[in-house]
């Protein structure tokens, strides 16, 4: 059974590129697809999310993973966990 969200489109370049934010069950970590249009060959790459985010914020599809990330913690910040007090 697949997650709901363990694909998500990031990005689609005007050229046919694509970006997509993944998860690994087996794994539990996060990463980023990029996957190159046909007329170049239609390379898959897989980086990190540190690599990835470490690459760049200019481009477009930095710009929406970055607003992405905004949307999970809000414009009041992140959300309180509620810890166990002892």
């Amino acid at each position: 059974m697949s997650l709901p969200e363990a694909n998500r489109l990031i990005y689609a370049s005007p050229n046919g590129d694509c970006w997509h934010l993944l998860f690994d069950p087996t794994t539990g970590h996060s990463f980023v697809r990029h996957t190159g249009n046909v007329a170049s060959g239609g390379h898959v790459t897989d980086f990190s999310l540190s690599t990835f985010l470490a690459s760049g914020r200019n481009s477009p599809e930095h710009q929406e993973l970055w607003r992405l990330i905004g949307t999970l913690v809000g414009e009041s910040g992140p959300r309180q966990q509620v810890s166990d007090v002892a």
